[in-house]
């Protein structure tokens, strides 16, 4: 049947694809709009399959927190190419997304999919972005965050984000912010050594017991010696990457436990999310 340039253009309208996809998916579809756009979106799916094993190391980190302060997401739509991270619908899409999840209390990164942003599920609207792209586009993260206060901040370029959760209420925004900057920037492992998982702990130990190993002015020490040393490297690894032990970004004559102790006595973050595409 013939397919009208009006049809066309309602249909590109719809789904964003390109005025050929959408006059191939019409007169696949025989004229019908909602066949047309499942034919784009199997056509997303298609390329995405073929497109599997491709890297999708660029995208869009979002991290959003309600109204009242007291919940937050952090999302990212991954894809491949820096320059579709960059568009403006891409990094739309991946705020309606992170809207949606915030507003729908979405527990992981499968009911994300679930969830319907302009009238489609995120999972279909992924597809439909894939079929207009061309590249591997993918939801990757997904977290929550709940606390007394909970403080987001987005580095410029939307590569990097954070969420910051507090005990109470802030007395001054711009505390709030400085810790989120100090997440972002220093990429602390734990809030505290207490938070540091024993996973972690082991692997940090093995690495800093090879490192005292193999130095050439430990050759010949007992065992002992090595463990002491490798105690020390630990040690060291808690104060560079314990956030409360960290030296404070603005100013690093004081600690970050310190800086908070100073802005409240009673002000302790209770945990963070970070997430960056910046290796």
């Amino acid at each position: 049947m013939a397919i009208s340039a009006t049809e066309v253009a309602k249909l590109r309208k719809m789904t964003g694809a390109g005025m050929m996809d959408c006059k191939k998916a019409l007169e696949e579809a025989n004229g019908d709009y909602e066949q047309a756009v499942a034919i784009i979106r199997k056509k997303g799916q298609l390329i995405a399959s073929k497109r599997a094993d491709r890297d999708a190391t660029e995208g869009c980190v979002i991290a959003t927190v309600s109204d009242c302060a007291t919940k937050g997401v952090l999302t990212v739509l991954s894809c491949e190419t820096d320059f579709v991270a960059k568009g403006d619908d891409f990094i739309r899409f991946t705020e309606e997304v992170a809207a949606a999840a915030l507003k729908t209390g979405a527990a992981d990164l499968d009911a994300v999919k679930q969830l319907t942003v302009n009238g489609i599920s995120v999972a279909d609207g992924v597809n439909e972005k894939v079929a207009v792209i061309g590249e591997k586009i993918d939801l990757t993260f997904f977290g929550t965050l709940e606390a007394a206060e909970v403080v987001a901040y987005i580095h410029p370029g939307n590569k990097l984000a954070c969420l910051v959760g507090f005990n109470k209420k802030l007395a001054n925004p711009q505390t709030g912010r400085d810790i989120a900057m100090q997440v972002a920037s220093m990429a602390p492992v734990a809030v505290d050594k207490e938070s540091v998982s024993a996973d972690v702990v082991a692997k940090e130990m093995e690495i800093a017991t090879d490192q005292a190993k193999i130095d050439p002015k430990n050759e010949g020490k007992p065992a002992e010696m090595i463990e002491k040393i490798a105690k020390g490297k630990l040690e060291k690894f808690f104060k560079e990457m314990i956030l409360i032990n960290q030296e404070f970004i603005k100013d690093n004559k004081k600690t970050v436990a310190e800086y908070l102790k100073e802005a409240d006595q009673d002000l302790k973050v209770t945990k963070f999310i970070r997430f960056s595409l910046v290796a």
